[in-house]
């Protein structure tokens, strides 16, 4: 009867105001997510084949970059317990803005070419052997870019990216079970933003955000700076 009353038990306040803290961040990280990514959801909700004008949307997509960054800042401050979303994200926003958009280049023009090359070698009569190659290299090469702006999101400007590339991709592929997972649930983000822009970055975007970033920032915690571990 005691664990039973314990179960009905009213829950404390604290409680409750952690859980509308957290949803109150989830919701104002998507509309400042939308605020900064206008120019691209406006562009989607237009151009109804995205796929096939992808070298736009791909140059395009760098105002992601420092907005992801923004985000980051925003769940790494909801866990110390602030709710003070608009300071944190658009601070993460300017400290991160140049090395960000710099991770997002080099990632954007990485996957394209590993896709462009995956799409003519699948042509080829060996081309289906070396195709998870592609998508394996493909999806390593998304975990570090992402993985590259949780730690820019809160590392100083004077930290240099050069020194981060190599620790990320190291964390990321050792702890590949991790990785892949977060990989899936970014899939999962883009696809519901390609199908719905508006309503994916307003609804669904900061969940599905959060579950990658509090698993890359576990896997890349070595690489953290020490204030921020």
């Amino acid at each position: 009867m005691s664990a039973i009353r314990g179960l009905l038990r009213p829950a404390r306040q604290e409680t409750y105001e952690r859980v509308f803290g957290a949803v109150y961040v989830g919701l104002m990280t998507n509309v400042l997510l939308a605020v900064a990514c206008a120019p691209l959801l406006l562009a989607l909700a237009i151009v109804r084949d995205p796929l096939a004008s992808w070298p736009f949307f791909a140059v395009l997509s760098a105002l992601c970059a420092p907005a992801l960054a923004g985000a980051f800042r925003c769940f790494a401050a909801l866990g110390e317990g602030s709710t003070a979303v608009l300071g944190a994200f658009w601070g993460g926003y300017r400290q991160a803005a140049g090395r960000a958009l710099a991770v997002w280049a080099a990632g954007a023009a990485l996957v394209s070419v590993l896709v462009l090359d995956a799409v003519v070698v699948s042509r080829t009569s060996w081309g289906p052997l070396l195709v998870p190659f592609f998508a394996t290299a493909t999806a390593l090469a998304v975990a570090v870019a992402v993985a590259l702006l949780v730690v820019v999101a809160e590392t100083p400007r004077g930290v240099r990216l050069r020194g981060l590339v190599l620790p990320c991709l190291f964390l990321v592929a050792r702890r590949w079970y991790l990785t892949a997972p977060t990989v899936a649930v970014l899939a999962l983000a883009v696809a519901v933003i390609l199908v719905k822009p508006v309503v994916g970055v307003l609804l669904a975007c900061a969940p599905l955000l959060y579950v990658a970033w509090s698993t890359t920032r576990h896997v890349v915690a070595p690489a953290m700076p020490a204030t921020a571990r």
